[in-house]
C-alpha cells in the first residue's frame, strides 16, 4: 500500500465536497435564473412551475448524465492505462469511442426504428470491435505502437460513420450523437444507461487490486498466481461497458479518460483501489464543470462540450507525449 494511503479518507472527503459544490453550481447556473432554494424545492417538494419543470425535466437528467459519463470515462481511462501500462491510453485514443460511433451510425442506417436500448447495444458491440482491432494491430507490447494503431483505426472508423451518414442521408441524426454533448438527455435514457455504468464502476472497484498488481509488473502478477489473460479480458469488458454506455448517451467525449486518471494518480499514488473511486468522483466533477461552461459561456447559446474538453485535454496530451510517459508511475 502506498505510504500516502493514510490520508486518503481526508482526500476523498475533499473530492466529494468539490463534487457536491460543482453539482449545485451546475444546477443553479444557466440560461434560466434559478437559485439553491429552487434546487432544494425541486428535489423535496411537489410544487410545479416553470422553474421546477426546467430543473426536474432538463437540468436534473442532464447533470445526472454528466456525472455518469464523467465517472465512466475517467474510470475506463484509468483501467486502460493500468492494464496496458500506457500513459496515453484512453477510450477515445484506443478505438472504443470511434467503434461505438461507427456502430451507432450503421444501426441508425439499417435499423431506423431502433429504440434507445438497441442503440446502446450497438455502441457496446462497436466499442468492443474497435478495441479488438486496435489491440490486434498494436500487439499490446509498445505503448506508442498502440497509440499509432488507435489513431489509424479511429480515423477509419470515424470515416465509416461519416460515410454511412452521407450515403443514407442521416448526417444530422448521427452528428447529434457524435458531436458530443448532453443536450436533450431524458430520464428514459438514463433508465437504460445509468444501471450499466453503475455496474461497470462496481466491477472496476472489485478488480482494482488485481489491476494494481497488473499495472506494476505482469511477471510479478503471474508469480502471485494471477491469471493475467483472464483479468485483462474482464477489465476490457468493463471498459467496453463503460465507454459504450457513455457514447450511447453523450457521443464522442475526448480526453476525459486521459486527463482525469493522471490528475488523480498524482494525488493518491499508484494504488488502483484508491485511483478508481477517486477517478469516478473527479471525472464526474470534471464533466459537470465542462457541461456548465458549455451552457453558460455564451448563454442562451451552447458551446459544444467536446470543444471545451479538447481545449483542456490536448495540451495535457502533448505534455505527456513530450515527456515520453515519464509522468506515469
Amino acid at each position: 500500500m502506498n505510504s500516502r494511503t493514510w490520508v486518503f479518507p481526508v482526500l476523498f472527503c475533499g473530492f466529494l465536497l468539490l463534487f457536491v459544490l460543482m453539482f449545485l453550481g451546475a444546477m443553479v447556473w444557466g440560461a434560466a435564473d434559478t437559485s439553491v432554494r429552487d434546487v432544494w424545492l425541486a428535489l423535496t417538494s411537489s410544487e410545479t412551475n416553470q422553474k421546477m419543470n426546467i430543473l426536474r425535466e432538463i437540468r436534473f437528467p442532464r447533470e445526472v448524465a454528466a456525472i455518469g459519463v464523467g465517472a465512466a470515462l475517467a474510470v475506463s481511462g484509468a483501467i486502460m492505462q493500468g492494464m496496458t501500462r500506457n500513459p496515453l491510453a484512453d477510450p477515445g485514443l484506443l478505438g472504443l469511442t470511434a467503434g461505438a460511433n461507427a456502430a451507432l451510425a450503421i444501426a441508425m442506417a439499417f435499423l431506423p426504428g431502433l429504440d434507445y436500448f438497441g442503440i446502446m447495444i450497438a455502441c457496446f458491440i462497436g466499442a468492443g470491435m474497435g478495441s479488438l482491432i486496435v489491440f490486434g494491430l498494436g500487439g499490446g507490447s509498445s505503448p506508442f505502437r498502440l497509440v499509432l494503431a488507435g489513431a489509424a483505426v479511429s480515423t477509419f472508423l470515424f470515416a465509416v460513420a461519416e460515410g454511412t451518414a452521407l450515403i443514407f442521408k442521416i448526417s444530422k441524426d448521427v452528428s447529434m450523437w457524435t458531436a458530443g454533448g448532453l443536450i436533450g438527455t431524458t430520464w428514459n435514457q438514463l433508465l437504460w444507461v445509468m444501471p450499466v455504468i453503475f455496474i461497470g464502476l462496481l466491477a472496476a472497484l472489485y478488480f482494482s487490486r488485481q489491476l494494481t498488481i497488473l499495472s506494476l509488473n505482469e511477471e510479478v502478477a503471474v508469480g502471485l498466481g494471477q491469471n493475467t489473460q483472464h483479468i485483462k479480458g474482464i477489465l476490457l469488458i468493463i471498459t467496453i461497458l463503460l465507454a459504450g454506455a457513455s457514447v450511447s448517451l453523450a457521443g464522442n467525449m475526448v480526453f476525459v479518460g486521459l486527463v482525469v486518471p493522471h490528475m488523480v494518480r498524482a494525488v493518491v499514488g499508484a494504488d488502483y483501489r484508491l485511483i478508481i473511486p477517486s477517478a469516478a468522483i473527479i471525472g464526474a466533477t470534471f464533466m459537470l464543470l465542462a457541461d456548465t461552461l458549455g451552457r453558460t459561456i455564451q448563454a442562451p447559446y451552447e458551446t459544444p462540450v467536446v470543444a471545451i474538453m479538447a481545449m483542456i485535454g490536448l495540451p495535457f496530451f502533448l505534455v505527456i507525449v513530450r515527456k515520453g510517459g515519464q509522468s506515469f508511475p
